[in-house]
This record gives C-alpha cells, structure tokens and sequence, in this order.
C-alpha cells in the first residue's frame, strides 16, 4: 500500500510542477491529421512570426509588437490553421525581401503565396491565377501611390478581391479605399487579416 500511495502522490507532484509549462508549448506542438499527416509544426511558425517581427521597423508599429502579441496570434493559428490550408495569396510589393519570414510563415500553413513586384504583374498573374487575397504595400519607388492605383485598375478590371495594405507608412486617418479589406503596418495584424479574410472564404461569408 505504502509503495502505490508514494508513487500517486509522486506522479500528482509531478502533474502540477508539468501543468503549466505543457499548457504552453500545446499551441507550439505538431498537429497531426486524421491520415496521421504532419500538418503544421508549430514550433516552427512561432519561430518565424518571432523572426518577422524582429525585423520589422518596431518603430513604425507603435505601439510595440509584444511577446503576449505574438502569443495571441498562435493561439488563433492553432484553431483558425484549417482555414488557411489550401488558400493563395499574392503579394504585391517591389521589395519582397523585407518580406520573407511572413511568407515563409504561410507556406508553413499550408498556403500558397505568389510574389510580384507591380501592378502589371500582379494584373498577369490574377490573369492566369485564383487567389484568395491580396497583399500589397503602397509606395514602390518613387511612387507613393503605386498601391492605390493597383486597386484603381483591379476595379476598371472587375477584380474584387479583398486586399489588405501592409505598408510601414501606412495611415487610415488619411481615407481607406472600399476595396481595402485592412491596413496596418504590423506584422501580428497581417496574420489576423488573413485569417479574418480565410474564414470568410471557407465559412461562405464575403
């Protein structure tokens, strides 16, 4: 009896000193599909939202992108990855270096992001493509309007995708085009406009 009573009490010691630290690695864990598919690392997510954030200009953001920040975006990954599986993005910008880690962080999930550097290309590829959204920055070059007049000619065109503006630069004070589905100049709120944007596309809303 003595034995068995030690070994419960020991592995309950065990349980409450474990519980917390498991709870938060949960979301980080590896999520298996039903074919015992390996569908998302999450562990490798985090790591490149961390590394997307590092190297974003922290201080256009105002206010900072916090650790509580990018925990709140794995949290909603965890549930809202079934939506993204499957889903395409182009991303407009004549600096896709800047980038890299966001992208990369797509494919992770299971998406498909194309990368164009114009408006003329970006025109080509929803020629020949679907897609679920667009990405787009606003100034390229010397033209601060490049973004904007990409939305004019998606609307002289009939393309209505929503299009989420990641622009350092960015200001909605200064008047938000319709055709604009979000605006920010953080990282943390690109992923929840994509996933506000996929859940729309897979639940037939919008």
């Amino acid at each position: 009896m003595v034995p068995a009573i030690l070994w419960v009490s020991f592995a309950f010691v065990v349980y409450l000193s474990l519980r917390e630290p498991l709870k938060e690695a949960i979301p980080r864990m590896t999520r298996i599909g039903a074919l015992g598919v390996v569908e998302v690392e999450f562990t490798e997510v985090e790591r490149l939202l961390t590394k997307a954030v590092e190297s974003s200009d922290q201080e256009e953001t105002g206010p900072l992108i916090s650790r509580a920040d990018r925990r709140a975006v794995i949290r909603r990954l965890d549930h809202a990855a079934v939506y993204l599986k499957g889903g395409r993005i182009l991303w407009v910008d004549d600096l896709p270096e800047g980038n890299s880690y966001l992208t990369a962080l797509f494919r992770q999930l299971g998406m498909v992001v194309d990368e164009v550097t114009s408006t003329d290309r970006a025109l080509g590829r929803l020629d020949q493509h679907t897609y679920d959204l667009v990405i787009s920055d606003l100034h390229r070059g010397a033209d601060s309007q490049a973004g904007i007049e990409m939305l004019r000619a998606f609307r002289s065109r009939g393309i209505s995708l929503p299009v989420i503006i990641h622009a350092a630069r960015f200001d909605p004070t200064l008047g938000v085009d319709p055709m604009i589905f979000g605006g920010t100049n953080r990282v943390d709120d690109v992923v929840h406009y994509v996933i506000d944007v996929m859940e729309r596309v897979r639940l037939g809303d919008g």
